[in-house]
């Protein structure tokens, strides 16, 4: 069902979250980059809420810790230290970030901040070691223009950025630190973005911005948008981490989605005069229903000792199957709460039932020993008592919610652009000051000396590259969108190759890899330097760039040489070319003398079957021309 955005009220606010491409980490001087061998030290922690200064817990920090997870952290010597590992206070803040974010914030029409106070925002979902992430506000209120909009830019700041989750074993989850403490910056907007494509126009044009400076890393993991989506009579919710940016749009589709039909479920509920009262935690053991199940998951369960705990929601039966966006439905949303706080795999309700190898008869069982009416839903868990009680109190809270319309959450991305709950929204106590780090002063003299030497915005940047390397609009624009429009006016101006030819590359081929499987990030930018100079000396043929990108994705530090060798693509003499079309020529020789040089198209064909991305085609193409009329002068 299409949806007219205009007139259904939704608000977004966008958080553009980029690392920056410093020579240090924000607070220490390892390098800020990523570590693939086998980790050096690692050492075990369990993190806890701590109360802020006016004596309040962050409910979000306290949801982590109710868990009871264990940390297990994983850390090598040239990516992280003792401060990544809260065994020494923090260096001076990083000069270099400062100074990257003060440029975005001039080029942005920001005011920057006269004093930079560093503060600390309780996290404990074991991402930091520390129990908290080093944040600071750099400049306020400015703008960007988008579709001749201007669009308010609430805050710009700098930030550490969070570990890396290696992987979870029950209640043990791995955290890698070399990323800890890269410096990210954070570009925030006001919630004045009414449409879903216009926040992904929005975070095109902040993420143009901050390319344009030359200092922020690319790939994979190195940026991510938050976005805050609200419509009338629903919720703010925050949808954390969304890396791709052709997510954005379909996301915000979704979760309008998901809060309408929240909502229609909410006005339902009161149809049938449920009220928040009437959802009681009365868990009963419904065990002795299941001795004999089918169903392995709770065959396994009840066979383990493990007890099936049940609940009953009045009045709920054929909501819990209704689909709030593809794939989530509202018990798929209560199961999630069920797996966080209750640590089990999920729940069955009775509006997915018989299914899954329960019987008919077993739910008819279900529903006497629960005395459920024929408009009540039943919902049920198998597992340990402890958990299955944990999980069924947080069913009923979400029944509850239910009632009052669409929670208040965090939530995280799906890769098909649905989301998933994640922890409850942060409140106001998780942020504090940061005690160990003295404030740091900029004068208006530096802030003068930054002024003089922004960036190049991106619609002058458009128009130069139109003029200085003859693109078109439309390749000229993708470059820009992409990731590689400083590293390509590098290689245009060194390489010999056509500024078009690397254009298409490093958008249109790099795309469409992607697309097919590639691992295009893992290709580094030196790789892609020494491919455009072997294509321009003449050493392997254009023809051969994405069979040789495909090979460096697999082999990381590799050369092209290596890649061309290995490949078989090393370059033919124009004599090699001849002797190949020779023979073609001479399979061929009807259609030579039925067609004459009128059979080029198909000889052409032939020949680069054979010869491409060991040939130019433009030289394949002359020495093709010559074979035909020689051909055609002997007959």
């Amino acid at each position: 069902m299409s949806i007219d955005f205009s007139k259904i009220g939704l608000k977004v606010g966008l958080e553009l979250h980029q690392q920056l491409d410093t020579a240090e980490k924000l607070f220490c001087a390892c390098k800020p980059q990523l570590f693939k061998a086998e980790p050096e030290t690692t050492f075990l922690r369990r993190l806890r809420p701590t109360q802020s200064e006016l004596g309040q817990i962050d409910p979000a920090a306290f949801f982590e810790f109710q868990k009871g997870t264990k940390i297990v952290y994983e850390a090598n010597k040239e990516t992280a230290c003792l401060v990544e590992m809260d065994e020494e206070p923090p260096h001076g803040l990083n000069t270099e970030a400062v100074e990257i974010a003060l440029i975005v914030a001039l080029t942005l029409n920001a005011t920057p901040i006269d004093e930079i106070h560093v503060m600390r925002k309780t996290v404990i979902d074991g991402s930091n070691t520390t129990g908290f992430q080093r944040t600071c506000a750099v400049a306020l209120n400015g703008e960007i223009k988008v579709d001749r909009k201007k669009i308010p830019i609430q805050h710009i700041g700098i930030e550490e950025d969070a570990s890396r989750k290696m992987g979870e074993d029950g209640s043990v989850i791995r955290y890698r630190i070399d990323r800890l403490g890269i410096p990210d910056i954070e570009v925030a907007t006001a919630p004045v973005l009414y449409s879903p494509k216009e926040a992904e126009k929005v975070a095109l044009a902040i993420g143009k911005i901050l390319r344009a400076t030359g200092r922020v890393k690319r790939g994979l993991g190195t940026i991510r948008q938050d976005l805050n989506v609200s419509i009338p009579d629903g919720a703010v919710i925050e949808i954390k981490g969304v890396q791709e940016l052709e997510l954005v749009s379909k996301i915000i589709r979704y979760e309008v989605q998901r809060q309408r039909n929240l909502l229609e479920i909410r006005d339902e509920l009161h149809k049938r005069g449920v009220n928040e009262k009437d959802i009681k935690e009365d868990f009963i053991d419904a065990t002795s229903v299941f001795i004999e199940t089918k169903c392995g998951v709770v065959q396994r369960a009840v066979s383990n000792g493990k007890a099936v705990l049940a609940v009953l929601l009045p009045k709920f039966a054929g909501l819990l199957k209704i689909e709030l966006m593809p794939g989530v439905r509202l018990g798929t949303e209560m199961a999630s709460r069920a797996h966080f706080w209750g640590r089990v795999g999920g729940i069955f309700h009775t509006d997915e039932l018989p299914a899954y190898g329960i019987t008919k008869q077993e739910v008819i069982q279900l529903r006497e020993i629960m005395k459920a009416e024929p408009k009540d839903a039943v919902v049920f868990v198998a597992d340990k008592l402890e958990n299955a009680s944990d999980a069924l109190k947080a069913v009923a809270e979400r029944a509850r919610e239910s009632l009052r319309g669409v929670p208040e959450e965090t939530r995280g991305p799906n890769p098909d652009g649905t989301t998933r709950y994640m922890r409850p929204r942060p409140g106001a106590a998780r942020m504090y000051p940061e005690t160990d780090v003295p404030p740091l002063q900029i004068s208006e003299e530096y802030l003068n000396d930054l002024q003089e030497h922004l960036p190049e915005l991106p619609e002058h940047s458009l128009e130069r590259l139109m003029k200085e390397h003859k693109l078109n609009k439309k390749l000229a624009r993708q470059v820009l969108d992409s990731e590689y429009a400083m590293l390509f006016e590098e290689v245009a101006r060194r390489s010999n190759v056509s500024p078009t030819t690397i254009a298409a590359v490093l958008t249109e081929t790099m795309k469409a890899l992607g697309r097919d499987g590639v691992e295009i990030d893992k290709i580094r930018d030196e790789q892609i330097r020494e491919l455009f100079g072997f294509v321009g000396s003449g050493k392997t043929a254009k023809e051969a760039i994405p069979e040789i990108l495909t090979w460096l994705s697999k082999h990381e530090n590799s050369t092209i040489a290596q890649a061309v060798q290995s490949l078989g693509l090393t370059m033919l003499s124009e004599v090699e070319i001849g002797e190949i079309i020779d023979k073609l020529i001479g399979q061929n020789a009807r259609l030579v003398k039925e067609r004459g040089k009128t059979a080029f198209g198909v000889f052409m064909g032939l020949a680069m079957k054979k010869i491409r991305g060991k040939a130019d085609a433009d030289l394949v193409s002359k020495v093709l021309r010559r074979k035909l009329e020689e051909s055609a002068d002997k007959s």
